[in-house]
């Protein structure tokens, strides 16, 4: 934790919704950033990945490292494209929400991440209005962020910060397929 940093005065100011959103490279990417900056100083950090499996990125390798941080990957071991979803990926949206909604309710979290939960629900994997329950019933001091493309209107109205990532250049126009290490 940072030297001369109180947890308590630093939990006491938590309790804002994030969105990191846009067809930009780089939301998973800023959540992971703030998730290392919450854990720096002192507060705990789960992240719910929907739509991937722990084989899949790197993250999930350092985070069995990480004492004050829970990375569930929640996925199948392959993409969902829009409109060939099979019943084996609703199935696994619900059950990464449902867990998301016990961690944010246990109170064990300062920080919870629902990494790709925008795309979940823009494809319907995952109801909107559900996924609304959940952020409007978490407790006042645990601090969401909600990743993904696609964003619905009803989570955009319910963020206190909405960060919209944009592709401007990208070296896939090139070719270059993504990488370990830096993509995943």
């Amino acid at each position: 934790m940072s030297a001369g940093k109180d947890i308590q005065d630093i939990r006491d100011k938590l309790g804002l919704v994030h969105i990191y959103t846009g067809k930009g490279k780089g939301k998973t990417t800023a959540a992971l950033g703030l998730a290392l900056r919450a854990m720096g100083n002192g507060l705990n950090v789960a992240m719910v990945q929907f739509m991937k499996a722990p084989q899949q990125y790197g993250e999930y390798e350092i985070s069995r490292d990480l004492p004050n941080f829970t990375l569930l990957p929640m996925g199948r071991d392959c993409l969902v494209y829009e409109g060939k979803a099979k019943q084996a990926d609703y199935d696994a949206a619900a059950n990464a929400l449902k867990k998301a909604e016990e961690l944010i309710q246990s109170r064990e979290y300062d920080l919870v991440i629902l990494d790709e939960v925008n795309v979940t629900a823009h494809m319907g994997l995952i109801n909107v209005e559900d996924v609304v329950r959940v952020v409007k019933q978490r407790p006042p001091k645990v601090e969401l962020v909600l990743t993904g493309r696609y964003a619905p209107k009803e989570f955009m109205d319910l963020a206190d910060l909405i960060t919209e990532m944009r592709c401007l250049k990208h070296p896939y126009e090139r070719g270059i397929q993504a990488r370990d290490g830096i993509e995943r």
